[in-house]
Order: structure tokens, then C-alpha cells, then sequence
């Protein structure tokens, strides 16, 4: 009988056991992002400058050597925007982080999309 009480505690959908698991790491993340807001100056400068020194040179050389498209500027250019507006604008530190790392992914998919 305690086998049953157990596996009947653990019997999950395979979509509630997703939701469960999205619903523990978006906390989490957010719990991490309200402790970073005294840092909040920090992270705008941190996003500033990666976006900055590494990836707005980064089209000039993918499109010279690997023949990128011009699509690759102008993601990139929108990507800096995007975090220099929010930041200036005074957004929150969630909506900080969250732009610095979606546009450190779309900008490194596009590096990677350009060379492969």
C-alpha cells in the first residue's frame, strides 16, 4: 500500500509536471532579479556596454568575411535600442535583466547563425 501512496504523489501530467517546473524557475528568476535591484545602475551599464563594445562591431564582421545579411545589423542595432530606451526610460530591474538576456541570446543566435 505505501508504494501506491507514493507513486500516486508523484503522478503528474506531462503538462503539469512543464507548468510546474516553468512555475519554479520564473520564481526563482524573479526572486533573483528583485535582489538585484540595488544594482540597478550596475546592470544598465552592464548592458550598455556588452551591447555596445561586443555586439554592434560584431555585424561589421560577419558581414564583411561571412557574408551575413543585413538582417544581422539591424537586429543587433534594435536589440541596443531596446535596452538603452527601456533603461532610460527608468524600467524596472526585472525588465532590465530580462531585455540584457534575451538580447544576449538573439544576439549570439544571430553570431552563430551568420557563421554556421
Amino acid at each position: 500500500m505505501e508504494t501506491k501512496h507514493i507513486t500516486a504523489a508523484y503522478s503528474y501530467t506531462s503538462g503539469q509536471q512543464g507548468q510546474d517546473i516553468f512555475t519554479r524557475l520564473l520564481s526563482r528568476y524573479l526572486a533573483y532579479a528583485d535582489a538585484q535591484a540595488p544594482n540597478r545602475m550596475l546592470w544598465f551599464f552592464m548592458a550598455l556596454m556588452v551591447n555596445g563594445v561586443f555586439f554592434l562591431a560584431a555585424p561589421a564582421i560577419l558581414i564583411w568575411y561571412f557574408g551575413a545579411p543585413i538582417a544581422v545589423l539591424a537586429i543587433m542595432v534594435l536589440n541596443f535600442f531596446a535596452n538603452l530606451i527601456a533603461n532610460m526610460g527608468g524600467a524596472g530591474i526585472r525588465t532590465t535583466l530580462s531585455l540584457f538576456y534575451l538580447g544576449l541570446v538573439i544576439n549570439l543566435g544571430c553570431i552563430l547563425f551568420s557563421i554556421l
